[in-house]
């Protein structure tokens, strides 16, 4: 294996650049300036169209979100969550044919007010998945059983135990399976 054929897995690339990478475009010569280009982890400006509440949070989430599915956890001593899980997550992503840059991952524990109005009002998602989080817990006007994926205001939604429990036992984590198979057509 060469230098030049090294695959990182994507906890670990995030890890090495927490912020940004930056190009110089050094072969270009001068008048150009340098370009940053973000790597998973985006803050958001909210527009002038979004409610009061949305405007005064600061939207820290990891991901590209270019496939508008919203993935939500709690976890208090970190940013995003911690690497076993994230590590835990892109494999459940890759199952599915997805990866990080498709999703945007959400510590509501970091973000205030984390409410289930305040939240669809900005992202606007198509797939929302609770890790941890109640739909009680989340604000939102309806109830549903974990593992039972629920449309509603044009939103799918499913809400499972903590990511710890799912990959620590097996049923659980096939009653996963079957709901992101559902969601996403696998």
């Amino acid at each position: 294996m060469s230098l030049n054929n090294i695959q990182l897995n994507p906890a670990l690339l995030a890890d090495m650049y927490k912020t940004s990478l930056v190009d110089t475009n050094d072969r270009s010569g001068e008048g150009e300036k340098a370009q940053t280009v973000s790597l998973h982890t985006k803050t958001t400006a909210n527009s002038d169209q979004d409610t009061t509440n949305a405007k005064a949070v600061n939207w820290k989430y990891l991901g590209d979100y270019r496939k508008s599915i919203l993935i939500i956890v709690r976890y208090n001593d970190f940013p995003h969550l911690p690497d076993e899980q994230l590590s835990f997550l892109s494999t459940i992503l890759g199952a599915c044919k997805l990866d990080l840059a498709d999703v945007a991952i959400l510590n509501i524990a970091n973000t205030s007010p984390a409410s289930y109005k305040t939240i669809q009002e900005k992202f606007k998602s198509s797939f929302t998945i609770l890790f941890g989080l109640t739909p009680e817990e989340f604000e939102m006007p309806l109830s549903f059983p974990e593992f039972q994926v629920q449309a509603f205001n044009n939103c799918t939604f499913l809400h499972t135990p903590v990511l710890e429990m799912v990959e620590a036992d097996k049923v659980l984590k096939s009653k996963l399976w079957v709901c992101l198979r559902k969601m996403f057509g696998v």
